[in-house]
């Protein structure tokens, strides 16, 4: 079967605390004995995620890079790819060869997607403290995206949520993709999620994965200072309003 020396570029999204540093944090310190891994870190104006992810000494400062997007998230990871690509081919050209190049987005909502241009692969994470009903509420990134991961299960007591029902409400959105239900303190959630990583892997390196496009953002505002901007997202073919109130 054909092999590639390009590393998989796997995507981490999700909303803001969620926990997609923590889960990331999580991949690397179970693989990188077995694995070759950098990580790409977006935040709007800061380098915050990648400070994180450095201070809690999972690879080595050098392998852990980030990208300044300076505007929305999502559009680093899906409208103009450019500094992300970039980032991810410098890495890669840096330690060649690697397996596994993990890019975080920013924190954004529920309609935040990678472009396959970007990843290979992505996982989308929630967790329960956001409530219950989050995995019914769908979007591009919860129905589609290669993995749905349920976070921080071990909080579910505190905050009232009952995980189990969680996690059949996002099988039903997901229409039988991948669905975990993941605390960090359970080794054998943790197992699991080292399963998925490395069969994503293998997948990969075997020419068996081929890159999904979860679906377009779905139409939604930001504050700024310039009116209404008409534009379509990649993948879209629907011109759609953002709109930009002043204040």
């Amino acid at each position: 079967m054909p092999e590639t020396t390009r590393s998989l570029r796997l995507g981490v999204a999700g909303p803001v605390g969620t926990g997609k540093s923590s889960l990331i944090a999580l991949i690397c310190a179970a693989l990188s004995d077995t694995l070759s891994l950098g990580v790409i870190t977006n935040d709007i104006y800061t380098d915050e995620d990648a400070r994180f992810l450095r201070a809690a000494g999972v690879l080595a400062p050098e392998r852990i890079r980030a990208v300044e997007t300076g505007a929305c998230p999502h559009t680093a990871i899906r409208d103009d790819i450019t500094p992300n690509l970039l980032a991810v081919e410098d890495l890669e050209a840096d330690f060649a060869p690697l397996d596994l190049v993990l890019v975080e987005s920013g924190g954004d909502n529920l309609t935040a997607t990678f472009s396959p241009a970007l990843v290979d692969a992505q996982i989308f994470v929630l967790d329960v403290a956001g409530g219950g009903d989050v995995a019914r509420k769908g979007g591009p990134g919860i129905a589609r995206a290669d993995l749905l991961v349920v976070n921080k299960t071990d909080l579910a007591p505190h905050v009232g949520v009952d995980v189990e029902q969680m996690v059949l409400d996002a099988r039903a959105a997901r229409h039988g993709r991948p669905v975990l239900a993941l605390s960090r303190h359970d080794p054998v959630q943790v197992a699991q999620l080292r399963a998925w990583v490395l069969e994503t892997v293998a997948r990969f390196r075997s020419g068996e994965l081929v890159p999904q496009d979860p679906g377009p953002m779905a139409p939604h505002s930001h504050a700024g200072p310039d009116g209404v901007v008409v534009h379509t997202h990649a993948g879209s073919t629907t011109p759609h309003a953002h709109d930009h109130p002043v204040g």
